[in-house]
């Protein structure tokens, strides 16, 4: 098992320890100036691997790897979850009117890991993350209805299914999916906890400047702070990925704004509702989140009140009843992008230096299976599935 994470030891580094200093001075000193030196790299602490980023993507990378035997460090900016992971809906969307052709036999994939990827995080970490299995209602836009109609998705009979929908929208063509949903929130805080029980080491608030390149290998991150070292290195900083050399990923942060109502019952909504208005997730708690734009602004996290109320009157007109529902809070999250909207997964051209990042609005759904692919590639085994059109090779 892995030694605890010692701070002081890999703090020192920034510090202007020996590390720091030029082999011709090394070579230079006489031999009892070398004994701190020797003292020191004896208590210097090194990982397997390093994961760059603290969102759903790295947490179950990080278990997965655990599992594996090998030691793990997550080296998270702010506080691990607290980004895309946190502003997510947790709809697992297994539907091929949403989800890109290339992105399909891994979303089903990893639609099909949930329940079992949901319970043992439950186990390890003695917390719920509301895995909901009710299904969803679609509403599909105009131009998809006949793709509907020929996939075989089965008509939604909103009276006997969600009679609070009937109301406004019993003359629109409906569908039900049988997909399940989960809360990111607490889905992350259970993948934490599951990882720290396992004895993943986490430095939080610590931001990576730099994938460390030595003769021609990654070897671990400089921080704002500090130094790791690992003999391998995983980019999950999502949105932000592509802000760490050596390699300049192309993601970017796609804005997506939501707010939470409170259900004045429970029995309101039970399934998860998509319209091309918006799209209402109830929680088993009696939240209700309402969402979501898909906006290009930066890095700019905050909300537009204009875009919220607009968020709000389209759950109103698809479910009146929830005029009698409590706001209780908006926020903004960014997704990671890329130009063509797919991940990137797999090796870099940097030996031992991958990327697991840009799942855009996937990266709940996807968590299970990319924990599971990356870790094959990591230690060298063939994955399950072809990743070659996720390689990050192909916008070079």
């Amino acid at each position: 098992m892995p030694q605890p994470f010692c701070k002081h030891h890999v703090g020192t580094a920034a510090l202007g320890c020996p590390l720091e200093r030029s082999s011709a001075a090394l070579q230079a000193a006489p031999p009892s100036a070398l004994l701190p030196l020797l003292f020191y790299n004896a208590q210097v602490k090194t990982w397997d691997v390093i994961i760059i980023g603290g969102g759903i993507i790295s947490l179950s990378l990080a278990i997965a790897l655990r599992k594996r035997g090998a030691t793990v460090l997550v080296v998270e900016r702010g506080e691990p979850g607290r980004e895309a992971s946190h502003a997510a809906g947790g709809m697992l969307v297994d539907c091929p009117l949403e989800t890109k052709p290339a992105l399909q036999t891994l979303a089903a994939a990893s639609a099909r890991m949930y329940p079992e990827f949901a319970y043992e995080l439950e186990i390890d970490s003695g917390m719920k993350v509301d895995l909901r299995d009710q299904g969803t209602i679609l509403f599909p836009p105009a131009e998809h209805l006949l793709q509907a109609q020929a996939s075989g998705f089965l008509p939604a009979t909103l009276t006997e299914l969600a009679p609070a929908l009937a109301e406004n929208n019993s003359q629109r063509p409906a569908f039900y999916l049988k997909e399940r949903s989960v809360d990111p929130r607490a889905l992350s805080a259970a993948a934490w906890k599951t990882a720290k029980h396992r004895s993943v080491d986490f430095s939080s608030g610590d931001e990576v400047m730099a994938v460390t390149v030595t003769d021609g290998r990654a070897s671990g991150v400089k921080t704002n702070r500090t130094a790791f070292h690992a003999a391998k290195v995983v980019n999950c900083a999502g949105a932000w990925a592509g802000q760490i050399p050596p390699h300049n990923f192309p993601t970017r942060p796609v804005k997506g704004q939501m707010l939470c109502l409170l259900m004045p019952s429970h029995t309101i909504l039970k399934h998860v509702v998509r319209s091309p208005e918006a799209y209402l997730i109830p929680r088993s708690d009696g939240r209700l989140l309402v969402g979501a734009t898909v906006e290009e602004a930066g890095f700019d996290k905050r909300t537009d009140l204009a875009t919220i109320q607009r968020l709000h009157h389209a759950a109103l007109a698809l479910v009146p009843e929830l005029r009698n529902a409590k706001i209780l809070e908006d926020w903004a999250g960014l997704r990671p992008g890329t130009p063509d909207a797919l991940p990137l997964l797999g090796a870099t051209t940097t030996p031992g230096y991958y990327v697991a990042t840009g799942h855009f609005r996937d990266g709940i759904l996807l968590a299970p299976i990319t924990a599971e692919v990356i870790a094959a590639v990591i230690e060298g085994r063939t994955p399950e599935f072809d990743l070659t059109g996720f390689s990050p090779a192909r916008f070079h």
